[in-house]
């Protein structure tokens, strides 16, 4: 399943904060990311609470596109639910 997260660095702390609509991609999730964006540290921190939230392993959430975009696209397992976002 691909999941477009549209991430904040520098946050106070990591939530996630809600979807949102854009107007070229549809649906994303907004999430707040404690890590600045340098040498991929929030990437990583990304992909780590996003994979605590989802309760998958970190090898379950996978960054496909948008390493150094806000909009990251992340591939993520079929049968994930995605209710309590």
């Amino acid at each position: 399943m691909i999941l477009r997260v549209k991430a904040t660095p520098n946050a106070r702390k990591n939530e996630i904060i809600g979807w949102q609509e854009e107007p070229l991609l549809g649906k994303v999730l907004r999430v707040k990311i404690q890590s600045p964006p340098v040498e991929g540290k929030a990437n990583k921190e990304l992909v780590a609470f996003l994979s605590k939230v989802l309760k998958l392993s970190k090898s379950q959430v996978r960054l496909s596109k948008g390493a150094t975009s806000r909009i990251k696209t992340l591939i993520i397992p079929d049968d994930t639910e995605l209710g309590g976002l």
